[in-house]
């Protein structure tokens, strides 16, 4: 919509001052090679990094935890299971409040909230205590996933928004490998606590960082939170088919991905191969072949289509 010549002269010889058009919306958004893109890129690399490395925090440390709470694996095991379960159940609300809020707000609340409960963590006094942090951690990151992809759709150019996409998903595999790889590591010397804080404080200087070089959206608008549109909403993704059928192929990747790498733990350092906890927790080294997948898949698709990339 074309902004009024306010103070144009109507005299005879006098010239119209008015202002140029502003740039079309596809045009004034972020693109590799222009301003902001760098910055917004490393920033939501570094908020994935933060992300997955909270989450997966205790994943390479189950035996430790079972052996210092003396309870089974399973039991054990919900300290992972919580943290995903809360980001599970708290991502459509909070993609309901960055509607309303902000995609930067929230995001930047979320890491807030995440890391200071990360720092609680290494001081929990009982499985039950650790269990309730992890699923207030987990619910505090759903945030991320939430309003992160929201914010490149609206900020980053159609034809960049893929390889934004997979630069976030890069940071969130080497999030994922190092909570896990480092924390590994430092158990095997100064135990589980002391590594769980040493990647709540990596997760500190993440969301420091994250907050300083994201820029501020240009192109969000507030909307009103209404729980029946939500609720509309998702009836209508459920009612899809192919949606549903994209749901159930994620869950069903999740469900084997995190029942294999909760056991491996176990596995590894017991009986015939008991391996110390620092080489068992290397074994997820293998993440660093989906940092460079992931890092790649903006031209996959862009050569293969977005069917062709899944295949």
């Amino acid at each position: 919509m074309s902004p009024a010549s306010t103070g144009a002269s109507t005299s005879v010889g006098a010239v119209a001052s008015v202002p140029a058009a502003p740039p079309p919306v596809s045009e004034s958004r972020m693109s590799p090679g222009g301003p902001g893109f760098r910055r917004m890129s490393l920033a939501l690399f570094l908020a994935g990094v933060a992300t997955f490395a909270l989450l997966y925090s205790t994943q390479a440390l189950l035996p430790l935890i079972s052996g210092d709470f003396a309870v089974s694996a399973s039991d054990a095991s919900w300290t992972v299971s919580a943290a995903t379960g809360g980001l599970a159940l708290f991502v459509l609300p909070m993609s309901a409040l960055s509607e309303r809020f902000g995609r930067r707000t929230v995001m930047t609340v979320s890491l807030a909230v995440a890391v200071t409960v990360g720092l609680l963590v290494p001081f929990a006094p009982s499985l039950g205590a650790l269990v309730a942090l992890r699923a207030l951690q987990g619910a505090a990151l759903a945030g991320l996933p939430a309003s992160a992809t929201a914010y490149l759709a609206e900020e980053v150019t159609p034809r960049a928004l893929v390889t934004a996409i997979g630069l976030f998903v890069a940071g969130n595999s080497v999030g994922g490998m190092s909570g896990r790889v480092i924390t590994g590591w430092v158990a095997q010397e100064w135990g589980w606590r002391v590594a769980v804080g040493v990647i709540g404080l990596i997760a500190v200087a993440c969301a420091v960082a994250f907050r300083l070089l994201l820029p501020a959206p240009e192109h969000f608008r507030p909307g009103s939170l209404r729980p029946r549109v939500l609720a509309g909403t998702v009836r209508g993704h459920l009612a899809d088919p192919l949606l549903r059928r994209l749901f159930a192929i994620g869950a069903l990747f999740m469900t084997v991905f995190g029942g294999v790498y909760t056991v491996i733990g176990y596995r590894l350092t017991e009986a015939p191969f008991s391996l110390p906890q620092g080489i068992a927790g290397s074994v997820f080294l293998v993440y660093l072949v989906g940092t460079v997948s992931a890092s790649g898949a903006g031209r996959l698709v862009g050569r293969l289509g977005r069917r062709g990339a899944l295949y």
